[in-house]
């Protein structure tokens, strides 16, 4: 059983930037490949980053290409997120999630946070 709890985000105009982080309960973090969702209001949820049980590989979405960056700390059992160059689009609640593979179906995660809401004002 892993547990994630997501933390970091909030109000951020235009052009900003953002960390988030997730932290994981449970001794088996660095056997799980890990990624980042996202939904917004009236959308469905999405894919915008995974890294593998490594970390040597990292996937993201188109829309959040170049400006993201997820990275993860097996020592600290957490998986981070760096936004830059935030848009408006960008504003979502952003989930954590844990899974065997960096993959972008939702479907095949086992384990989710309770996201973090983020906000880009313009």
């Amino acid at each position: 059983q892993v547990q994630l709890v997501e933390s970091g985000g909030g109000l951020v105009q235009a052009g900003g930037s953002l960390p988030l982080s997730c932290a994981a309960s449970g001794r088996t973090f660095n056997t799980y490949a890990m990624s980042w969702f996202r939904q917004a209001p009236g959308k469905e949820r999405e894919f915008v980053a995974a890294i593998s049980r490594s970390g040597a590989s990292t996937y993201y979405a188109d829309s959040v290409k170049g400006r993201f960056t997820i990275s993860r700390d097996d020592a600290k059992n957490t998986v981070r997120l760096q936004m830059n160059s935030l848009q408006p689009e960008d504003t979502a609640v952003y989930y954590c999630a844990a899974g065997r593979y960096p993959v972008m179906a939702v479907t095949t995660y086992d384990y989710w946070g309770r996201g973090t809401q983020v906000t880009v004002s313009s």
